[in-house]
């Protein structure tokens, strides 16, 4: 396609990783996700009828793996419908630049995530400060320059509609971003959350690694509304989902997850919240509402 895309500081290499990096896993006949180093990425849509979504796009460079999937998947020269982002951050938009070279697609998002996506508006500044392991120390690294997708990206509808998925719905679950939002399929429970909850310590450099399953509150390094995080936890829990595939860690089903979400709601500010950190106290939070 002819527009060119600006994401210069999401194309330096993270280094951090997981040991289900590189493997993918089919959830059901039409939902797979592939881990790239430490995020997940998922394919909704059946291989045999090639019609398929993209939620998120991994961290920096991703787009060579993005693509070997979907040949091994949908079949070589297929290319999704639409491109859906949960969020902007750095580790799910990594390879989307390189992928729009290629398809002429449109990406859907949040309106409040779109300022990031557009060139406007940068992050806040991850807190290296706040309570929490390695991964929360050296999270200064982590870009937080916006990406410019230009005529690319396009909001979602008003109606929580998702575009090229009939059954699903958006769910806007703001804390972690302004414009975060998650991806629900009522009919089995099936739930991506983004970073709005995740199944691994995001902060915890051994759990990463090791992909230790518990339902957690979004990472706390890059996340700058806690009460909006509260308020989103909650919605979802609200859900009683079935399935949950998140932004990070591995997959949870059934009891495992309804019990972790139990815990989570019934003591964020213990398990989620850290005890300090520059966007802890709310004064000093950015107003994403």
């Amino acid at each position: 396609m002819d527009n060119e895309f600006h994401q210069s500081e999401h194309h330096k290499f993270i280094p951090m990783t997981s040991i289900t990096s590189g493997g993918g896993i089919q959830v059901k006949t039409d939902i797979y996700y592939y881990t790239d180093q430490i995020v997940n990425i998922g394919f909704i849509g059946n291989p045999e009828t090639g019609d398929w979504v993209l939620i998120d796009a991994g961290l920096p460079n991703a787009a060579p793996e993005i693509k070997s999937v979907v040949v091994d998947r949908f079949g070589r020269g297929s290319q999704p419908n639409a491109i859906l982002l949960t969020h902007g951050h750095f580790d799910h938009v990594g390879g989307i630049a390189d992928l729009l070279e290629e398809w002429d697609v449109p990406v859907y998002a949040h309106p409040l995530e779109t300022p990031y996506l557009t060139g406007e508006k940068s992050y806040p500044d991850p807190d290296p400060s706040v309570e929490g392991g390695v991964l929360a120390k050296i999270s200064s690294m982590y870009p937080v320059e916006p990406i410019d997708l230009g005529e690319a990206i396009q909001s979602l509808p008003e109606d929580n509609s998702v575009p090229g998925l009939a059954d699903w719905k958006w769910i806007h679950t703001p804390g972690h971003t302004p414009g975060h939002v998650s991806f629900y399929r009522e009919r089995d429970g099936f739930l991506f959350s983004g970073d709005a909850v995740v199944t691994v310590r995001q902060d915890s450099l051994p759990r990463v690694f090791m992909q230790t399953q518990e339902v957690c509150g979004p990472p706390r390094y890059l996340t700058t509304d806690w009460k909006a995080a509260r308020a989103s936890v909650e919605k979802l829990a609200e859900l009683n989902p079935s399935t949950l595939v998140s932004g990070h860690g591995a997959v949870m089903k059934d009891e495992k997850l309804s019990k972790g979400f139990q815990r989570l709601v019934s003591s964020f500010d213990e398990l989620a919240m850290p005890n300090h950190g520059k966007y802890v106290d709310q004064d000093d939070s950015p107003n994403y509402h």
